[in-house]
């Protein structure tokens, strides 16, 4: 990569969503892969024809594709989160790059599954948003009215959340203030635009 890349990452309902917000609007270029992802399978993208080929009019509503129920096959199911990441992550990746070429200045990738998919080779310096697990199911559930096995199995779907801090250059806490972990993702922001 010819930019400066942070990768940032984090558990899911670790916070990572606000930390990037947080960056977009302090005008960093943002590279999102939940973005890109949910714009290659929105209604006419590009993905649909392969998800519709592997998993069938069972995660589909007509021609829109019913995330909730795919999430459902997909996190109770490892062979189905593969297939599901066969399709996706490279058409991902060929986007991220495209974008990343396109940058003037540093950039922050944002990938939930950095580590996972060794994307982590494309960054200078890695960040990771972190709580302890108790938080994420407390989130998830909150968030998004799962069950805690529900909430448990999507955890269970990435690496756990402290081993992406252990192995992050910078591990910025989201349990505590929004306003703090805000104000520490824009010190470090600052400090690369210093020296980059």
């Amino acid at each position: 990569m010819s930019r400066y890349v942070i990768g940032l990452t984090g558990g899911i309902a670790c916070g990572k969503s606000h930390l990037t917000k947080t960056l977009r609007d302090a005008g960093a270029r943002i590279v999102d892969a939940d973005e890109i992802s949910r714009s290659l399978t929105a209604a006419g993208g590009k993905a649909l024809p392969a998800i519709r080929a592997a998993f069938g009019e069972a995660v589909f509503r007509g021609e829109t594709l019913d995330r909730r129920a795919l999430g459902a096959r997909v996190f109770a199911d490892e062979t189905a989160r593969g297939q599901l990441n066969a399709i996706l992550h490279p058409m991902i990746f060929e986007e991220m790059q495209r974008q990343i070429k396109e940058a003037d200045g540093p950039v922050v990738m944002d990938v939930p599954l950095l580590y996972e998919t060794g994307l982590d080779a494309w960054c200078d310096e890695v960040w990771c948003a972190y709580v302890p697990v108790k938080e994420q199911i407390s989130r998830l559930r909150s968030r998004d009215g799962l069950t805690c096995r529900e909430a448990r199995d999507r955890i269970r779907a990435q690496l756990p959340a402290r081993e992406k801090a252990r192995r992050a250059d910078r591990v910025i806490r989201t349990d505590r203030s929004r306003e703090e972990s805000a104000a520490e993702a824009l010190r470090l922001w600052q400090a690369v635009l210093t020296e980059h």
